[in-house]
């Protein structure tokens, strides 16, 4: 109940988010800051592929 106090998020909602979902009712700002919150760093990385749709994809780095 901490955690989701620190990020601004219900309970709920933030087991959602650490279980894989619910990412797309927040914008890429909002994550950001919750990644923050939690002192984890963040990676941007585009590329550009053509004939495909782009996606977003989150990959954990141990440190």
């Amino acid at each position: 109940m901490k955690a989701a106090r620190i990020v601004g998020v219900s309970q709920p909602n933030l087991s959602r988010l650490l279980h894989g979902g619910g990412f797309g009712d927040y914008s890429t700002e909002q994550l950001s800051k919750m990644l923050t919150a939690f002192n984890q760093d963040i990676e941007t990385v585009m590329r550009r592929k053509t004939g495909e749709r782009g996606r977003i994809r989150f990959t954990l780095v141990a440190a």
